[in-house]
Order: structure tokens, then sequence, then C-alpha cells
């Protein structure tokens, strides 16, 4: 059971991928993956897309190829986003255009995690679960983690920690783990059962 996360803050060394870490880390620690790894667009990895993709375009292939071969090799997902201004990072959205149409996404579980230094993070969970999945057809499954007062826990020094919060957080990641991973070893029968067809109706109708 492999499962990547992809860190949608295009800031170096930010909180986001901060909880990224300790989650990658949880999933292994309780033995519900095999394997993890933190695919992180911190200093925008990627171009703006343009239609070069639809066309085979030399720079764009080496562009994507090394992470498209990451993200076929998952068997689910964990996306993660900051709450900038009400909305998902402009990188995060872009991330989810450049696979969009493509099988390495697709009918895979993916689990949502937001995060914000205040109250906020709910608005990124609307925007991901109402738009972000078409086309690529990842399937985000109904649990869902929202940090919130990020930068008192999940800390490596626990002295940085509101204890009571970082424990709940924990419990929170171990207990939505769980559920990615059945998830994900339910949807892999899916996907091997030759119904799915990502050639088939590419972009949704």
């Amino acid at each position: 059971m492999h499962i990547s996360l992809i860190s949608g803050s295009h800031r170096q060394a930010s909180q986001t991928e901060k909880v990224a870490r300790v989650i990658a880390q949880s999933l292994l620690d309780h033995q519900q993956a095999t394997s993890t790894e933190v695919l992180s667009l911190a200093g925008n990895p990627f171009p703006l897309w343009d239609e070069g993709i639809w066309e085979g375009d030399a720079k764009w292939q080496a562009l994507l190829h090394p992470w498209s071969e990451k993200l076929a090799a998952s068997d689910g997902f964990v996306i993660l986003s900051p709450e900038w201004h009400g909305q998902v990072p402009a990188g995060l959205k872009n991330f989810f255009l450049l696979w969009g149409g493509l099988p390495a996404l697709a009918h895979k579980p993916a689990l949502i995690v937001t995060v914000s230094s205040a109250d906020g993070g709910a608005y990124p969970v609307a925007e991901l679960r109402m738009s972000s999945y078409k086309n690529n057809r990842i399937c985000y499954i109904p649990e869902q983690i929202i940090v919130r007062h990020v930068e008192k826990v999940l800390n490596a020094d626990a002295s940085l920690n509101d204890t009571d919060a970082d424990i709940y957080f924990r419990k929170r990641i171990i207990y939505a783990g769980g559920i990615l991973c059945a998830y994900a070893a339910a949807l892999k029968t899916v996907r091997a059962s030759g119904v799915t067809d990502t050639d088939l109706f590419q972009f949704g109708m």
C-alpha cells in the first residue's frame, strides 16, 4: 500500500508540508501503509497549464513524467492545502489541471487535509470537493481533517504544542488514515475489474 501526499503550499518549509510529513510517518507507524512519499508543490515546480500538454510537447513530457510515474504507482492520496484568502493555492489548482483526463489519479481515494493559522480551513475543503476531481477522477473519501491553529500542533518540539489539541489531531490522523487505506484496498479491485476506462468519456461528458 503506497500513499502519496500532495503538499499544496507554494511556500518552502510550510506548515502544510509539516503536517504532510507527520501524516506520512503516522501511516507507516500504524502499519496503515507500507510506503509513503510527500510530493511538494513548494517553489511552483510546474508552469501554468497550456495546450502544449494536449499536443505532446516535449517540454511538458519531461516536466510531468517523473511525477506521473509516482502518481501512477500510488494506491491513494492525501491532498493537503492551506487556506489563502479563502481559497486553494493556485499551484494546487494547476496540479489538478495538469493531470486532468489522465489515469494517474483516476479511481483512487484521497483524504483532504487543510491547514489554517487561525480558525479557517473550511473553504478549501468545499472548493476541492466541488470541482477538483472532475476529469482526473480522484475519489475523495467522506473523512476530512481541518488543522486549525496549525503552528500550535504537530510540531517535533513538543514544547511548542498545545497538548490537548495536538493529541486530538494525532488521533484524527490515525483514524482518517485507516479509512483512507481501507478505501485504497477496495478501489484497487474496482480498477482491476476493467470497468474503468479513462479514454472513454475522457473529460466526463
